[in-house]
């Protein structure tokens, strides 16, 4: 079952002051680490849309196993990015069935998510699998391309989570224990480096 990898990685990181892509945890970006975990998995292609401070990321991350995607409406939201990237991804991999949406400041993100998401896919043939973590559901999240159209449609910034409420009949989960764990704010990253 062909399935690719949306890594969302185009916001200018208002609440940080300074792009989170760079971030450093144990010797990686953030954006690195997620990016490594995508090219573990078998699923291909890894693609990876930038927005703001694009042209900085790709001077320190050019992996030539990873597709880059320039969104210019990245100002416009999450749903944006999603739309820029999977445009890009059907024109060239016009067999895709699935595919899996992530962020690029799940620190804790891992291959193995990754490829139960896939696995929940086909052992309940629900077509929209999210993570569960900290009373929430989100990302990283595949979609089955039933959702394609509708995926393309979304706006603003919310991104896809107003799927995952409308379609509940057709959503299963798996657990991502440390999902919660994103780095919005300089504080979020003194928490993961200064752990108590």
């Amino acid at each position: 079952m062909a399935t690719g990898i949306i890594i969302l990685a185009a916001g200018n990181s208002s609440r940080m002051g300074q792009p989170k892509q760079f971030l450093n945890y144990q010797g990686k970006t953030l954006l690195e680490i997620v990016s490594n975990e995508a090219l573990k998995t078998p699923f291909r292609p890894v693609m990876v849309v930038l927005g703001a401070y694009a042209e900085e990321i790709l001077k320190k991350h050019h992996n030539p196993t990873i597709s880059y995607i320039f969104n210019e409406n990245w100002h416009l939201g999450m749903s944006s990015s999603i739309a820029t990237g999977l445009s890009a991804m059907l024109d060239q991999h016009k067999d895709i069935e699935n595919v899996i949406l992530s962020v690029a400041d799940q620190v804790f993100i891992s291959n193995g998510i990754f490829e139960k998401l896939l696995l929940e896919h086909e052992l309940t043939g629900k077509n929209i699998i999210a993570c569960n973590y900290a009373q929430t559901i989100g990302t990283p999240v595949l979609f089955h391309k039933n959702y394609f159209p509708e995926l393309l449609l979304l706006s603003g910034n919310e991104g896809a989570k107003s799927m995952l409420k409308k379609h509940k009949e057709d959503t299963a989960v798996i657990e991502f224990e440390l999902g919660h764990i994103d780095i919005d704010t300089e504080t979020d990253y003194h928490h993961l480096i200064h752990p108590k």
